[in-house]
C-alpha cells in the first residue's frame, strides 16, 4: 500500500527534534584535578564538590592530585585539557597573581581557563612570636619603623597571598622586614612559635591552634569582619588600616573550551554541593567562609584580585623563588 504524501512531508520534520538532541553529558566518569596534596584545604573543598558531582550526575567524578609548583601544575593540567571530562579546583596564587609572578607562566588563567564558582574564601591572621612585645596592630608597626629590616615575617613564597599582604601592609606604613620564606605553613609555624621568626600572615586554619595554646598571637584579621573562629582579634580597619582587607580563596575551573551550559550546570551544582550542612560546616570550621558563586562572579573576582595584587608585584618587583 503506497505511503500518503502527506506522511512522507511530515517524516522529515518529525525527525529533526531527535537528531538536534545533544548527547548525554558527562558520558564517562569526570576528572576533577586538585593541584595540592590530599588533606590540603582546596582537596577538601575538592572533594565536597566531586562527591556531589558522583552522585547527581550520573558518571563518577574522580579526584587527582597533581602537586607542585604553587599550584600551577595542576592548574595547568585543567587549561590544557581537551577530553570535555576535566575540571578543577585553584586557587588565588595560579588563578590571578602567577601571570605576574612567573614570565613563562604555561597557561593565562583569563584566557585560557571557564571559571565556574567562587567556592569559599578564608581570611588571614596577622600573627607574631609571643615573646615580641607588642599588644596591637599599632604597637607592631611603630617596632617595625623603629628598627627597619631587623624584625623578619615568614611566608610559604614568594608571592603568596600571605607574603602580598605583609608586603602591601607594610608599604601603606612605611615599614620594612626581612622576608623568609618556607616551603608550606607547618615549619614557618614552627620557627614563629620558636621564636626564630617574628610574625607572618598566615590563613587562620593554619594557627589557630597554636593561638588556642598561647603559643603565637594575632593582632589583626584581613578579613572585612571579625571572624567566629577568633572573635576578639579586630579587623585591619578596626586597627586602623582602611581598605585592605584580603582572602586566600578556592575556584573550581574548566579549560576554556567547556561549552557555557555545562559550565552553568557544574556551578549551580556545586552551589547545591556546599549548600549541604556537613560540608558548609566543616569548611567553616577551618576558617573559610563559603561563597560558592556564579561563573561570572568568579571571573569578575580572578580580574580584580590579578589587577590589585599584579600591580603590587610589579611594583616591587617581586618574583617567585626558582
Amino acid at each position: 500500500m503506497p505511503i500518503p504524501r502527506r506522511a512522507l512531508l511530515a517524516a522529515p520534520l518529525l525527525a529533526r527534534p531527535a537528531l538536534a538532541q545533544p548527547s548525554a553529558w558527562p558520558d564517562r566518569p569526570l576528572r576533577l584535578v586538585v593541584p595540592f596534596p590530599g588533606g590540603s584545604t582546596p582537596d577538601i573543598a575538592g572533594r565536597a564538590v566531586a562527591n556531589h558531582y558522583s552522585q547527581v550526575l550520573g558518571q563518577p567524578c574522580v579526584v587527582e592530585n597533581r602537586a607542585g609548583a604553587g599550584g600551577n601544575i595542576g592548574t595547568d593540567a585543567v587549561a590544557k585539557a581537551t577530553d570535555g571530562h576535566t575540571i578543577g579546583v585553584s586557587i588565588n596564587g595560579p588563578l590571578s597573581t602567577a601571570p605576574a609572578l612567573y614570565p613563562n607562566l604555561p597557561f593565562d588563567p583569563a584566557r585560557d581557563l571557564a571559571p565556574i564558582s567562587l567556592l569559599m574564601r578564608g581570611a588571614q591572621l596577622l600573627v607574631v612570636r609571643p615573646g615580641l612585645e607588642v599588644r596591637d596592630l599599632r604597637g607592631f608597626l611603630d617596632l617595625v619603623r623603629a628598627q627597619p629590616g631587623k624584625l623578619s615575617f615568614g611566608s610559604v613564597g614568594s608571592g603568596s597571598g600571605g607574603h602580598l599582604a605583609m608586603m602591601d601592609l607594610l608599604g601603606r606604613s612605611g615599614g620594612e622586614m626581612l622576608h623568609v620564606p618556607y616551603r608550606g605553613f607547618p615549619p614557618a609555624v614552627i620557627d614563629l612559635v620558636a621564636g626564630r621568626i617574628d610574625a607572618m600572615v598566615i590563613i587562620a586554619a593554619g594557627i589557630l591552634p597554636q593561638l588556642r595554646e598561647g603559643q603565637a598571637r594575632a593582632l589583626a584579621v584581613t578579613a572585612e569582619a571579625r571572624i567566629p573562629q577568633a572573635p576578639e582579634v579586630p579587623t585591619l580597619a578596626e586597627a586602623g588600616i582602611a581598605d585592605a582587607a584580603s582572602y586566600a580563596w578556592i575556584g573550581l575551573i574548566g579549560p576554556a573550551s567547556m561549552p557555557a551550559e555545562r559550565v552553568a550546570r557544574l556551578s549551580a551544582e556545586a552551589q547545591r554541593a556546599l549548600a549541604v550542612p556537613e560540608a558548609r560546616s566543616a569548611l567553616e570550621a577551618a576558617g573559610f567562609e563559603v561563597v560558592a558563586s556564579s561563573p561570572a562572579a568568579l571571573r569578575e573576582y580572578m580580574a580584580t584580585e590579578a589587577a590589585r595584587w599584579g600591580g603590587l608585584i610589579r611594583r616591587l618587583g617581586i618574583r617567585a623563588e626558582a
